[in-house]
């Protein structure tokens, strides 16, 4: 899987999680110098705390378009330490 923005891609991996209808990249195939971390946080029942990343690339911004859980509940510990993408975000395979 390939996570695409700005036609760079950001984060390239064959083991990624599927949850919810989205594919959560391991952290160390995320390309860092794409990521700025952001000031935002969002709580899902289930999964915890999420904090967000912005994405930059091409000159351009992207806010909050990827979003990870540092310490996701039990029931989804198989997503931490991993990142997930909307807002644009083309992720393919």
């Amino acid at each position: 899987m390939k996570a695409i923005w700005n036609g760079v891609t950001i984060a390239e991996s064959d083991k990624t999680i599927a949850v919810e209808g989205n594919h959560y990249f391991p952290n160390d195939s995320i390309n860092r110098e794409h990521f700025k971390q952001s000031a935002t946080n969002t709580d899902c029942p289930w999964k915890g705390t999420a904090s967000y990343y912005d994405v930059v690339a091409g000159g351009e911004t992207n806010k909050d378009a990827a979003w990870f859980y540092p310490s996701p509940k039990t029931e989804a510990k198989e997503i931490e330490n991993h990142v997930a993408f909307w807002k644009g975000v083309e992720v393919v395979a």
